[in-house]
């Protein structure tokens, strides 16, 4: 067998990704659109590039591998001690947020009129936020010690929850059972499932961590590897899809003491094989097919963002935050990434409507490059919107025309001079002004103390004031 052919067609793309990684990291954008953009460029329906894959079904294989760590590693990073410590308010906030979202995005599924099973799926890609953006921009953004980034992550963490129950419904019914018995049947099976699997996670941890007690990385690597692999089978088995028994195992490794050590390992595997899985998919695109669903993904699209305003706004006063707070989060969540591709790749896979696969695929590649672009610059927008921006110049131009701050510069200036120019550009403006006076107050507090200890000392009688 010769795979020549096949690896130079890999090297190739990868370096490709690699490059326009960089070029998009300049400008805060996630992988998941430029893997997807590198796939469709690389896509025989594209004609960009002379080359195709001989044997695509390797390809495949290992992108199934992606989708399996993808869901893998969202159970192993599922805080669990977080949830149930503060189970009541995060239901409240992560619920609320998912119902406004998955109901309209149920009602708009219905108004394209490509059939129930179909407007399911498009309630599920449209509703649920990208754990892997969301978590990034928080860091990259500097946010982990704002006041709503426990919100955000708790409405993630609900959606993990959500995504586990909607994924095992979601499978019956893409299994085309029309019977009410045998789907009764399924869906049991289903949740029995779930609920032994969240079980385990919830009060095995310590007898699991005795399956992992081995000081050899190679052997641990393996046997983790293997059990993602074992329990996707199992859940494809019992008809709650690979995605979905991988992220139950993962729940239940992530109960264990050996949750880091493996996090350690399985992020950067996540990372490669989550590489084929986006880019297969965008090998799938074909361009010819996204006139047709060009209007339904624009209405997508700002239905999305005028119902992530919205909950934003209302999940933020569930939590006592104030506005600013809730157009931080409802730009950040309102990204979409990895489980809407999951479901787009589930209804090809079940016969739906072809259309779902260039609809999800241009949904994902708008709301994954302008999400990130509208979280960095989600207070500048809040300043504009609630005219904090203007409040905060008058109470600079205040600040200036008070006579206080007069005195403590002029008092400054006659003490020490100006502050060289170099210093004060390193400064932004407010911070010029308040260290001036901090060092002019200083100032002249020494000097009142020096001419203080002088008078002590030439009449020690007098009790100094200070």
């Amino acid at each position: 067998m010769h795979l020549g052919g096949d690896l130079l067609v890999l090297g190739v793309l990868f370096v490709l990704a690699y490059i326009l990684g960089r070029l998009g990291k300049k400008i805060g954008l996630p992988t998941i659109p430029i893997y997807m953009v590198v796939g469709l460029l690389a896509s025989p329906n594209f004609g960009f590039f002379p080359i195709n894959f001989v044997h695509a079904d390797y390809i495949e294989l290992i992108a199934v591998f992606g989708l399996i760590l993808l869901l893998f590693n969202l159970g192993l990073e599922f805080d669990q001690d977080e949830f149930f410590s503060n189970a009541g308010k995060l239901i409240v906030s992560g619920g609320s947020y998912i119902l406004i979202n998955m109901g309209v995005g149920f009602a708009f599924g219905f108004m394209l009129g490509w059939g129930t099973r179909e407007a399911l799926v498009v309630a599920g890609i449209t509703a649920t936020s990208s754990s892997a953006i969301v978590t990034k921009l928080l860091i990259e953004l500097k946010r982990l010690a704002n006041p709503e980034t426990p919100m955000i992550l708790g409405v993630t963490v609900v959606e993990d929850i959500f995504i586990a129950i909607y994924l095992a419904i979601v499978s019956v019914v893409l299994s085309g059972e029309t019977e009410i018995w045998p789907v009764v049947g399924k869906l049991a099976v289903a949740f029995a499932f779930l609920v032994v699997m969240f079980t385990v996670a919830r009060f095995g941890g310590k007898l699991v961590s005795r399956l992992f007690r081995t000081k050899d990385d190679e052997l641990f690597t393996i046997l983790f590897f293997g059990l993602a692999m074992m329990f996707g089978g199992i859940g494809e088995i019992l008809g709650v899809t690979d995605a979905i028994g991988a992220f139950l195992i993962g729940l239940v490794l992530g109960a264990t003491r050996y949750r880091n050590r493996m996090e350690a390992i399985a992020i950067p595997l996540r990372d490669v094989f989550a590489a084929f899985f986006f880019l297969n998919f965008g090998l799938g695109l074909n361009p010819a097919q996204f006139p047709p669903v060009i209007v339904p993904v624009i209405g997508a699209v700002l239905m999305t963002m005028v119902l992530n305003a919205g909950a934003g706004q209302f999940v933020a006063r569930l939590n006592k935050l104030g506005p600013q707070a809730g157009i931080n989060a409802a730009v950040i969540l309102q990204n979409r990434g990895e489980f809407a591709l999951i479901l787009a790749t589930l209804s090809l896979s079940a016969g739906l409507d072809e259309r779902i696969q260039p609809f999800a695929g241009l949904y994902v590649l708008i709301m994954a490059v302008s999400g990130p672009i509208l979280a960095a610059n989600s207070e500048k927008i809040g300043g504009v919107i609630l005219g904090t921006n203007k409040k905060r110049k008058q109470a600079a131009a205040a600040k200036l025309n008070d006579p206080m701050v007069a005195e403590g510069i002029a008092l400054m200036e006659a003490a020490t001079g100006e502050m060289p120019a170099v210093q004060r550009d390193e400064l932004p403006p407010p911070r010029v002004l308040d260290a001036r006076i901090e060092q002019a107050m200083k100032q002249s507090d020494e000097t009142k103390r020096d001419t203080a200890s002088s008078s002590e000392r030439s009449d020690p009688d007098r009790k100094s004031e200070y």
